[in-house]
């Protein structure tokens, strides 16, 4: 059953969503303790009637559970809103960390974890989302000309659309948003540092990513892929983050207003 403990200082809302009622006991207890707003959800039905009531600034979720599991559960909240999603997943299924990151997971902890460690990963991810929130375009802001960048922001140009680094967020011409994962953010970053270099998995590992949270090769071509699909006209044929094969990935910056 879904329940609820409240801690004081930081006041971000976590939800624990995991079938193993002793871990995700432990683990509410844990982040109460260290000043989150804690509540837990046994599946995903227990997950919908929580946000119902209250929303969550990150959602903490077992990939294994019977019923709709994490991958199917985290593949439909990331369709509807951007809330950060760490996944839980087993020590040794590489496939099931592949697959969380597929669907849009900000990060992965592997059980069994310290719990220090899982609260280091929770801020890390937090504080990516601590940006001001876009706003709204002005009812008399006038439509951007076709072919240039939208008004009223500070707009880097990535392919086929544009990046708010404040916001965290894509800005289509019309005027529209997206908003981005912290992985895909801090991978789309560093792209844009690095305009016409090509990059090696490894160092795009180094600067877009924490060593210490057990990175894999395979996850930089999963952001890649999820970018590509967000920045580029045509994914298949990549203009803006290309392949250079055998080595890693070179970006090619549009000019600004394109």
């Amino acid at each position: 059953m879904a329940g609820q403990s409240t801690g004081g200082e930081t006041g971000w809302r976590i939800v624990v969503v995991d079938d193993e009622e002793a871990l995700r006991e432990t683990v509410a207890e844990y982040l109460a303790g260290q000043g989150f707003r804690v509540r837990s959800a046994a599946s995903g039905r227990d997950l919908d009637t929580l946000l119902a009531a209250d929303q969550a600034d990150l959602i903490l979720m077992d990939v294994h559970m019977p019923g709709e599991d994490g991958l199917t559960l985290a593949r439909r909240i990331r369709s509807t809103a951007p809330t950060p999603i760490i996944m839980l997943t087993a020590a040794d299924d590489i496939v099931d960390r592949v697959a969380g990151l597929e669907v849009g997971a900000d990060d992965y902890v592997v059980k069994p974890f310290d719990l220090r460690e899982l609260k280091a990963r929770i801020r890390a991810v937090l504080r990516r989302y601590t940006a001001p929130a876009p706003t709204e375009p002005s009812p008399t802001e006038p439509a951007p000309a076709n072919g240039t960048a939208p008004a009223g922001a500070d707009l880097t140009p990535c392919g086929v659309v544009f990046l708010d680094m404040e916001a965290h967020c894509l800005v289509k011409r019309d005027g529209t948003r997206e908003m981005l994962t912290a992985m895909e953010f801090d991978l789309l970053r560093v792209f844009l540092q690095n305009p016409n270099r090509v990059l090696t998995r490894d160092r795009l590992l180094d600067l877009a990513h924490d060593r210490d949270n057990e990175p894999f090769d395979r996850s930089i071509d999963v952001r890649v892929t999820r970018l590509r699909k967000k920045i580029e006209a045509d994914p298949a044929k990549p203009q803006a983050i290309k392949t250079v094969r055998g080595v890693g990935y070179l970006f090619v910056p549009g000019p600004r207003g394109t």
